[in-house]
């Protein structure tokens, strides 16, 4: 049995995603908090439950081989029908900020094969992340 709930499996997704370029954005956890109040997954999970994941997440990742922790936690805790959700969710936070950083998009490749999601579901997933995220045409604002 694992230590963290589903749903705080796919909060540590998410805080990973967004910690992977070195730091957690003011937009990435306005993310989180969108997606705990209105994705069905996440109903009847409150929004104290969210903090404390993502405050639990970040304690993790400060620690030596916090990744790999945080990673074994997510694919324990997690059942195999909600994998490609945190998956996806890791790519609605990397795509958040209009674009993905080298560090992230390896991240999400190390939580693709962590979590056994197929190469071209992955790309589906990315593909609508991006399309979710577009920017207007000169749109240079910072998020």
């Amino acid at each position: 049995m694992s230590t963290i709930t589903p749903q705080n499996a796919l909060i540590y997704a998410m805080v990973i995603a967004a910690v992977a370029d070195g730091k957690l954005k003011d937009t990435e956890v306005s993310a989180i908090d969108v997606a705990v109040r209105h994705l069905p997954i996440f109903r009847g999970y409150g929004l104290d439950a969210m903090q404390v994941a993502v405050g639990d997440c970040v304690a993790l990742l400060d620690q030596d081989d916090g990744v790999d922790a945080a990673l074994g936690l997510v694919k324990e805790a997690l059942p195999t029908d909600w994998c490609e959700t945190a998956y996806a969710l890791a790519c609605d936070i990397v795509a958040v900020d209009g674009h993905g950083r080298q560090e992230e998009l390896r991240w999400l490749e190390m939580l693709r094969h962590e979590l056994r999601v197929e190469r071209l579901h992955a790309a589906a997933i990315e593909r609508g992340a991006g399309v979710r995220y577009k920017r207007l045409p000169g749109d240079l604002s910072k998020a």
